[in-house]
């Protein structure tokens, strides 16, 4: 495997790992009555590829579990980039 093709993985990988931290910053600076982050910041995290990261830092951080925007996008979004993933990883 070509060594440019690890880029997608890579990108995926990190933009988890920031919607993991930026879920985690909201929770604190939403304890702390700090300036918040945007949920339209939140969720393009998630749409972007970040799913996988927003939905652990919910879980986690315990942030945004009771708004439906969040319970409902977040892990259908998971769902959809997983397809995706899976489409692409093994075509027919």
């Amino acid at each position: 495997m070509e060594q440019w093709m690890y880029l997608p993985i890579f990108s995926l990988i990190g933009i988890n790992m920031a919607a993991f931290v930026i879920y985690g910053v909201d929770k604190w600076k939403a304890v702390h009555h700090k300036w918040r982050i945007p949920e339209s910041v939140l969720l393009l995290l998630a749409a972007a590829g970040g799913a996988l990261g927003a939905l652990l830092g919910m879980r986690i951080w315990n942030h945004k579990t009771r708004k439906p925007k969040f319970y409902i996008l977040v892990p259908l979004l998971l769902v959809l980039w997983s397809a995706a993933v899976i489409w692409i990883a093994y075509p027919k």
